[in-house]
């Protein structure tokens, strides 16, 4: 891995900013405020080619993996605009069908996702299985035709307003009665038996949460990926991506933050003094500033260890998203209280920073079963769960 930046990353960092910055913050709040998805912005980056940047050549993608997505997805965090939907759309379903999907399958989606004209969510989490992704309830049963039936119940979906289709993790009825493992089935927002009800969250993005309801929704066989056997190594092939570009947002979030707050120290003036010019300011900045770049080359890592196949990406993929979220945090509240009063004016834009960051520490993996996947796998203890 080397740690200079090729001029090909360079020039992707440079154009995302400007395309991303050229709608500017005022953009994202008014979609927030119509809860639109910001289609004008994400048409724009899918123009240039950055929407599909990791997906194969073949189906217009640009080839760069995971290593190009997270740029994106960091630079346009760094520029206000937290996009869900580049990582359900682009960072999972997209890879998983790259994989894992049939040429049809692939032809269907991925030349239309990389063009950015079709959008895919991803729906695993379920109200009572937690963290547990092997307790998933949501099934399938054989329709005597061919095809299934899903049902079954997931919550905090991102962007499923947005989507074209849902990629939902379900588990197949046996034909002794019991749940088998878990596999992937494309379900169209539209069909029959498929409802969804908002969550209400605070505003952070334009792309909203919701709890989706499947009551005999018809899954034709050629929307299953691997079939009803070979879905469980695709799950997990999704999942790496998702936390690596989630390190990736809390980067961008992180840098955001530190910005704003070095201009302010810089500017302000107490004491006929910058308040920069104190320790008390400085110090929590400058540590601030340590743990975000040490998240950000983890983060790099990750991606490349992603895009490689190599058997330790899982271990970097958590390590990236404990650290950048952690990261974050610390930015932002550094941030706030630099600002004083001023952090929690919305006018400066700093206190909305604070929800993604935290969330991050939360989701789509808490903080502690990162550190109890690193302690058994990393470390070799006892399993704690």
């Amino acid at each position: 891995m080397s740690l200079t930046p090729s001029d090909e990353e360079i020039q992707i960092r440079d154009a995302v900013r400007r395309i991303t910055e050229s709608f500017g913050p005022e953009y994202m709040r008014k979609c927030q405020a119509a809860e639109q998805a910001p289609t004008e912005l994400w048409a724009t980056l899918a123009d240039a080619g950055f929407i599909g940047i990791n997906l194969p050549s073949q189906y217009g993608g640009g080839d760069m993996g995971l290593t190009g997505l997270q740029i994106v997805a960091e630079e346009t965090a760094a520029a206000g605009a937290l996009m869900v939907m580049l990582v359900m759309s682009s960072g999972i379903a997209g890879p998983i069908l790259a994989k894992h999907g049939t040429p049809e399958q692939k032809e269907l989606w991925l030349t239309a996702m990389a063009a950015g004209t079709k959008k895919m969510s991803f729906a695993i989490t379920e109200p009572d299985a937690g963290s547990n992704s092997h307790d998933l309830r949501s099934e399938l049963t054989p329709d005597g035709e061919g095809g299934y039936f899903l049902r079954g119940q997931k919550t905090f979906i991102s962007g499923v307003d947005d989507a074209d289709a849902v990629l939902v993790v379900a588990r197949p009825r046996t034909s002794d009665g019991t749940l088998g493992r878990p596999c992937l089935c494309i379900i169209d927002v539209h069909s029959a038996g498929f409802t969804k009800t908002h969550i209400p969250m605070p505003a952070f993005s334009p792309d909203r949460q919701w709890t989706l309801y499947f009551d005999d929704v018809r899954v034709p066989a050629d929307c299953l990926i691997g079939g009803t056997e070979g879905g469980l190594a695709a799950v997990f092939d999704g999942l790496n991506p998702e936390r690596v570009l989630i390190a990736a947002f809390a980067n961008g979030i992180g840098r955001r933050a530190l910005t704003k707050a070095t201009t302010y120290a810089t500017e302000r003036q107490v004491w006929n003094a910058p308040i920069g010019s104190h320790q008390a300011v400085a110090h929590p900045l400058a540590r601030a500033k340590i743990e975000l770049e040490l998240a950000r080359l983890m983060t790099q890592k990750a991606a490349r260890l992603v895009d490689a196949g190599h058997t330790d990406s899982g271990e970097a993929s958590n390590m990236a998203k404990f650290a950048a979220a952690e990261a974050a945090i610390h930015c932002v509240d550094a941030t706030i209280q630099t600002h004083g009063g001023n952090g929690f004016a919305l006018e400066y834009g700093i206190s909305d920073m604070y929800w993604p960051a935290r969330l991050f520490r939360t989701a789509p993996v808490s903080a502690e079963m990162i550190l109890n996947y690193i302690a058994q796998h990393s470390l070799g203890l006892p399993r704690s769960y």
